[in-house]
């Protein structure tokens, strides 16, 4: 539920494809995630491509969480179960403080599409540095699940009862 009477504050999002073997071209994912966070009136901060390697992705991550002009780190892929896949193990060690319901709604929410297979989705999120990670995984209808049906609420200070934005450096007077 939206709140009218609050302003909308756009915030600077940060996107990271962590893949093997995508690019710009091919990074479907990447670019539906820059489109939906774009279309509501936020701002893409950058946007990079990743292997999937924990130091590599870490780097990243870091550099962004401590740069006050991101305020929402969203990554895509690496959250499944083959032995390449470690998003989750590169940034949980980054989050000041976990938000465990994202990754069991998202699971909730992804279970009406793709049934029993949600279980094999590792995805995450936390509170670093007063930057919002959310980790997703690397398909594209995962990415507009992730977005449609939980973060373009929670990133959005006129929903309500409550959201994620007063936790962000954006939030002044919150």
């Amino acid at each position: 539920m939206a709140d009218n009477a609050k302003a909308f504050i756009p915030l600077r999002v940060a996107i990271l494809t962590v893949s093997d073997s995508r690019n710009f071209e091919t990074d479907t994912s990447g670019a539906a995630l820059e489109s939906l966070a774009t279309a509501a009136g936020h701002r893409l901060a950058d946007r990079q491509l990743c292997r999937d390697d924990i130091y590599a992705m870490r780097a990243i991550v870091s550099a962004w969480i401590a740069d006050p002009v991101v305020d929402v780190v969203i990554t895509t892929g690496g959250t499944g179960m083959s032995d390449r896949d470690s998003t989750p193990e590169a940034l949980a060690p980054l989050f000041d403080r976990p938000i465990e319901g994202f990754g069991e709604l998202f699971r909730q929410l992804s279970f009406e599409e793709i049934g029993t297979s949600t279980i094999q989705s590792r995805a995450i999120a936390g509170l670093a540095n007063r930057t919002l990670v959310f980790c997703v995984p690397g398909s594209t209808g995962a990415c507009r699940t992730a977005w449609n049906r939980i973060l373009a609420e929670q990133l959005d200070a006129r929903h309500r009862p409550c959201n994620f934005v007063c936790h962000t450096g954006a939030a002044v007077g919150c």
